[in-house]
C-alpha cells in the first residue's frame, strides 16, 4: 500500500481517487473546492487542506489541472509539491499540458531528487468513472514500472510512450483526432436532420460499420438529445487544440484539418458555450447551416 497525494478532485480527478483508494492506497486528496474531496472521503481517504499538507507523506504525488500554468504552480510554487514532499517521491502528472512545459518540469523535479511521469489519460469522465481510461506515459521505464500499479487501478490500455514530454505529445494527437470525429459526427447528424432520416437507426447502423468509434458510441446519443452536460468541456478541449497547433507548428507540421476544427471549437467557445461537453460543437455546425 501507498500513500498517494492526489492534486485536483475534479470530474477526472475525483473518480481516479476514489479508484485508487479502493485498490488498497491511502489516499489523501486536496482541491481548491474543499467539497470536491467528499467522495474520496466518503470511500474511505483523507482531505488536506494544502498542497502542502497533502504530500507531506506521500510516497506518489497524483496531479490532475486543468493547465500548464496550474501544474507549474502546484509543483514549483512556495509551498508546493517540490518545497513540500520529500526528495525521492514519484511525480505523476495526468494533466493534459505543454509537452515542452512537461519536458521542464521534469528536468526541474528531477534536479531536486524527485521521479517524474507525464501521464495524460483519454476516455473523460465515463472512462475516468469505470476506470477504463487509456494512459498514454511519458518518462523512464523504470518510474513507469514501478507505477504500473497505480496505472492499472485507474486505466484500461497503459502504454509507455517514451521519455519525458511524450505522454503529452501523444495526448495532442488524441485530442487532435477526437476534436475531428466530433466535428464530423455533427456535420452527420445535421445532414441525417435535414432529410428526415430516422437519425437514432442511422447511427445504429453507421456504428457498426467503418464509421464506427469511440466517438459516435459516447456523443452521438447527446447530439440527439441535444443534452450536453459536460464529461470533457469544450474549454478544455480548445486548450489542448491549442497545445496541437502550437507544437505542431514548431515542428514544421502542416496540419489543415487540425487547425480548421481548432477554429471551430474556438468558435464555440466564443459563443458562450466552454462549459458544455465537446460533444456540444454541434451547436456550432449546426449553426453554420442555419438549423439553430
Amino acid at each position: 500500500m501507498s500513500t498517494i497525494a492526489f492534486i485536483g478532485l475534479g470530474i477526472m480527478g475525483s473518480p481516479m481517487a476514489v479508484h485508487l483508494q479502493h485498490a488498497g492506497h491511502d489516499v489523501v486528496g486536496y482541491n481548491r473546492t474543499p467539497d470536491k474531496a467528499e467522495p474520496l472521503v466518503a470511500a474511505g481517504g483523507r482531505a488536506a487542506a494544502s498542497v502542502a499538507e497533502a504530500v507531506r507523506d506521500a510516497d506518489v504525488v497524483a496531479i490532475m489541472v486543468p493547465d500548464s500554468p496550474d501544474v507549474a504552480e502546484v509543483l514549483t510554487s512556495d509551498a508546493g509539491v517540490l518545497a513540500s514532499a520529500r526528495p525521492g517521491t514519484l511525480v505523476v502528472d495526468f494533466s493534459s499540458i505543454r509537452p515542452d512545459v512537461t519536458v521542464d518540469l521534469a528536468r526541474e523535479a528531477t534536479e531536486r531528487g524527485f521521479r517524474y511521469l507525464d501521464a495524460p489519460v483519454s476516455g473523460g469522465e465515463a472512462g475516468a468513472k469505470n476506470a477504463a481510461l487509456s494512459i498514454m506515459v511519458g518518462g523512464t521505464a523504470e518510474d513507469f514500472a514501478s507505477a504500473r500499479e497505480l496505472f492499472d487501478a485507474v486505466g484500461k490500455t497503459v502504454v509507455h510512450v517514451g521519455p519525458s514530454g511524450s505522454g503529452q505529445t501523444v495526448k495532442a494527437a488524441n485530442q487532435l483526432i477526437v476534436a475531428g470525429h466530433i466535428a464530423l459526427l455533427a456535420e452527420a447528424v445535421v445532414f441525417l436532420e435535414a432529410y428526415g432520416v430516422d437519425t437514432r437507426a442511422a447511427i445504429e447502423v453507421l456504428g457498426g460499420g467503418l464509421a464506427g468509434s469511440a466517438v459516435l458510441n459516447q456523443k452521438a446519443a447527446k447530439m440527439l438529445a441535444r443534452e450536453f452536460d459536460p464529461g470533457f468541456r469544450i474549454d478544455l478541449h480548445h486548450k489542448d487544440l491549442g497545445i496541437f497547433t502550437t507544437a505542431a507548428r514548431e515542428q514544421g507540421v502542416i496540419a489543415p484539418v487540425g487547425a480548421l476544427v481548432a477554429q471551430l471549437m474556438a468558435s464555440a467557445r466564443a459563443a458562450g458555450e466552454g462549459s458544455l461537453d465537446h460533444s456540444g460543437l454541434f451547436h456550432t455546425i449546426a449553426r453554420l447551416s442555419g438549423r439553430e
